[in-house]
């Protein structure tokens, strides 16, 4: 018996598919994702440090509040000693919550991804008729803010209902960050014809399912980065992959765990002229420029 399908994309196995290079013939794609959230206060959804207590819970608000006030500005020092791009994932109330730290994102020439209008939301519950709004206006406003429309997408929560890629595609998004299945982009098919490229974006190297979810230390999460990337160099080798590592202020820009991740980055930046050290967007457009049916 079959079982129920998504039917986006088909089963192509990595082994066999279309062989490209990205710029400068480089066969590894780096990226880092810096989640920019904000949360409702005493309602929602948010990590959380400790067993939630009673609402309003401002032990789990306040941990998650330091990364907008601190952790995120820690972390803006680092990727600006060591000259790495980055992609900025911006909550839309950020730009109410917290403007400075969007604005010094811009003036970085970070690329900002619409990831909603607050993570204490998640979006696949909407109807579709909500959901629709909810694009409309964080596209608008990522817009006024930015001077030019967003190109990619995450939702708040990893959360997507059954019709969000058709929405994004629709709303003009060239492509999506929310599954994990694969370690090249893919294409992904939507209503009336349309398609909107999955751009990898990872759970395995990601502090939220590490550190919280896992309980990994700073360390172990670190190695992570560092193995992730060490072996992927390798199997870049035979085939263009793209490594994602998301990061969020209020987890990895904590000191003990800064330290850490300094470490895994510095190793990564030593590498720098072997590997292309890009952003999502910069990825989904060299994607575009590739003859079709090489991406699968």
């Amino acid at each position: 018996m079959k079982l129920p399908t998504h039917d986006r994309y088909d089963y192509v196995p990595l082994r066999g598919r279309p062989d490209y290079s990205w710029p400068d013939d480089r066969r590894l794609a780096v990226y880092f994702a810096l989640n920019l959230e904000h949360f409702a206060f005493g309602e929602g959804l948010g990590a959380e440090l400790v067993i939630p207590g009673p609402q309003p819970d401002v032990l789990n608000y306040a941990w998650r509040d330091y990364g907008n006030r601190v952790g995120a500005w820690y972390m803006l020092d680092l990727f600006d000693d060591l000259q790495l791009p980055m992609a900025a994932l911006v909550n839309t109330s950020m730009y109410d919550h917290a403007p400075q730290l969007v604005a010094a994102c811009r003036a970085r020439g970070d690329e900002i991804v619409g990831h909603g209008h607050t993570n204490a939301v998640r979006q696949g519950v909407l109807g579709e008729a909500e959901e629709r709004q909810l694009i409309e206006t964080v596209t608008r406003r990522i817009a006024a803010e930015e001077g030019r429309r967003p190109e990619g997408w995450l939702g708040p929560w990893i959360s997507q209902s059954h019709v969000t890629p058709d929405l994004l595609t629709h709303a003009g998004y060239r492509y999506q960050l929310d599954w994990c299945m694969d370690d090249q982009p893919i294409w992904f098919r939507c209503r009336e014809g349309g398609k909107i490229l999955s751009v990898p974006y990872p759970q395995e190297v990601n502090d939220i399912p590490s550190i919280v979810g896992r309980k990994d230390g700073a360390a172990q999460f670190a190695d992570i980065i560092v193995d992730q990337f060490d072996e992927m160099r390798e199997l870049a080798e035979k085939r263009p992959l793209v490594m994602g590592i998301a990061l969020h202020a209020y987890i990895v820009g904590q000191p003990h765990r800064l330290r850490h991740l300094k470490r895994a980055l510095r190793h990564i930046a030593r590498h720098r002229d072997a590997i292309w050290l890009t952003t999502p967007g910069a990825i989904a457009r060299h994607c575009l420029s590739l003859p079709t049916g090489t991406v699968p």
